[in-house]
């Protein structure tokens, strides 16, 4: 027996047309230099039919991939929503990648038409030499004759401005019947390891993902929240937030390039922001900021969904103690839409056992279907005890990359994640640490990301990141790299008798050194790699007071 249910494709032009009429009172801010602006979901929804007209005139007919160079601000959304909406495929390039990196996605995906932010048109134009696939540059904001030049590459390509563009169309636009499996986004990963590569999101997979982003065991959407989006719509598919703010008529508060604390803590107080997503890193800026200024009201913000690496539990701490705000540890990944489960405790935990579930990666969203490989390719149980290899598949899981052969990354069908970690029997994920970082110690693990939490518990510490190096006697140990406080200074002993108190006394690093920052890669992550090579070319000052144990 078949269902009676209509099939009625999941797709993006939806979220257009139900955001814009049954939400007309939400809203799209975008902070400036001279402060906010905003446009209603009805105006953002008719940007959007005009937009895909535009893109008509452009010589856009089908899935020709469009790219984004861009902030989060409310053009960028528009393009989110209007370009696959319109039948073509929206690729976020991430403006953090290397230049040859940059070359290569655009190159890769084959952008037709790619729409820049004015601040920055000139450094794109520097890269569009090697781009001769762009025929059109769309340029959202002025920009001085000398930049439009250069974009135009002498003939090579139309350079149009964005206001300019839609406003010639109109605000009326029949809607393509797309199969919902069909292409909408894509995003490359980071690129850490050779070649960024591409994960394509399909109409059905957003909406799905989005379902769950908005519901109450992830961000908890509705019409009177007020969202601000940190995290980049670059980076992993903005975990999400743009679709499901759409889905549930949430207002988002987009910050543009003002990424800094200081705008950020204005932006929260300013709009009364009641939740966000962000990087660690970003969130560490955010409460150093509050510290110093405890004129500063956060009171509105409720919750903030942290990802993209793990986050100090002493930042949780802080945020809750001090401004009672809860920061969700969420885990994912490019190639998982991203989120696949989120960390809010169950309903009647209290104490140690709250903070154990909150400090995991959280719970596993119902379409993740997950499981822990051992290094001998059995299955682990779900003990919390036992470890292995997270894989994952699903209806918001990539199941290949963008043409491009990577038998490794896939196991029958399984997603192989490159994530270490362990399972609660009711689905709470804890990640000890990256296949790839994780320190093999005379046959024993250590976590890394285990070191950096607690390292980053001690007031002195303002960051810390931990790599195995090589050791003659153990095959690798821990060196921690740190960056300290304002007016500390550094104490090896101190900070080992601290660690001491809170890991296995054998985990303990010898090896130390202290810098003023630590390297991050393009989403925001510490870059290990660079650590690690820094090391072996002995650019970093060691000091190791103790020898291995």
């Amino acid at each position: 027996m078949r269902s009676t249910m209509q099939n009625v494709p999941l797709l993006t032009s939806r979220l257009i047309e139900y955001a814009g009429t049954v939400y007309p009172g939400s809203e799209v801010v975008t902070w400036g230099a001279d402060g906010p602006r905003r446009s209603s979901f009805t105006d953002v929804a008719k940007d959007c039919r005009r937009l895909a007209n535009a893109l008509r005139t452009l010589g856009v007919d089908g899935d020709q991939r469009i790219g984004t160079f861009m902030w989060n601000n409310e053009e960028h959304l528009e393009l989110y929503l209007g370009v696959p909406a319109a039948g073509a495929v929206l690729h976020t390039i991430n403006i953090r990648l290397f230049p040859q990196q940059l070359v290569y996605v655009v190159n890769h995906a084959e952008d037709h038409v790619v729409f820049v932010d004015n601040s920055l048109a000139q450094p794109f134009a520097a890269l569009l030499d090697h781009a001769p696939l762009v025929q059109h540059v769309v340029v959202n904001g002025p920009v001085p004759d000398e930049v439009t030049r250069a974009l135009a590459g002498g003939g090579k390509r139309q350079v149009h401005d964005y206001r300019t563009l839609l406003d010639a169309q109109p605000d009326t636009f029949a809607w393509p019947e797309l199969d919902e499996n069909d292409g909408a986004l894509m995003c490359y990963t980071s690129g850490t390891t050779g070649n960024p590569k591409g994960v394509v999101y399909s109409h059905r997979s957003n909406l799905l993902h989005a379902t769950f982003c908005a519901g109450s065991n992830a961000l908890s959407l509705n019409q009177n929240a007020r969202a601000l989006s940190i995290v980049p719509l670059f980076h992993a598919n903005a975990w999400g937030l743009p679709y499901a703010a759409m889905l549930s008529g949430a207002s988002l508060v987009m910050p543009d390039r003002f990424l800094q604390a200081e705008p950020l803590v204005t932006m929260i107080e300013a709009e009364k922001v009641t939740c966000g997503g962000a990087v660690p890193t970003i969130m560490t800026g955010v409460l150093e900021y509050l510290d110093a200024h405890p004129e500063a009201d956060v009171s509105s913000l409720g919750e903030v969904i942290i990802g993209g690496s793990a986050c100090p539990p002493a930042l949780m701490h802080a945020f809750h103690d001090r401004y009672g705000v809860t920061i969700l540890h969420g885990w994912g990944m490019t190639e998982t839409s991203p989120l696949g489960t989120v960390a809010i405790a169950p309903v009647g935990t209290q104490g140690e056992e709250y903070w154990r579930y909150r400090h995991s990666q959280g719970r596993l969203a119902l379409h993740v279907e997950t499981r822990l490989v051992g290094p001998d390719g059995s299955e682990q149980p779900w003990d919390d005890e036992a470890v292995g290899e997270i894989e994952v598949r699903g209806p918001w899981i990539t199941g290949s990359y963008y043409r491009e052969e990577d038998p490794e990354k896939f196991d029958d069908g399984w997603l192989r994640t490159g994530d270490i970690g362990s399972l609660t029997p009711d689905g709470y994920l804890t990640v000890t640490d990256r296949a790839k970082d994780v320190i093999k110690s005379g046959g024993e693990w250590i976590s890394s990301i285990d070191l950096e939490n607690a390292l980053m518990g001690h007031p002195a510490v303002h960051e810390a990141s931990v790599v195995g190096v090589p050791d003659d006697k153990w095959g690798e140990r821990p060196l921690a790299v740190v960056v300290l406080g304002e007016g500390a200074v550094p104490d090896v002993e101190e900070l080992r008798a601290y660690l001491q108190t809170r890991v296995a006394r054998w985990q303990v690093p010898e090896r130390w050194a202290f810098v003023t920052e630590v390297p991050k890669t393009s989403v925001g992550k510490f870059d290990k790699k660079v650590l690690r090579a820094a090391y072996a070319d002995g650019a970093l000052t060691v000091e190791q007071p103790v020898t291995t144990p």
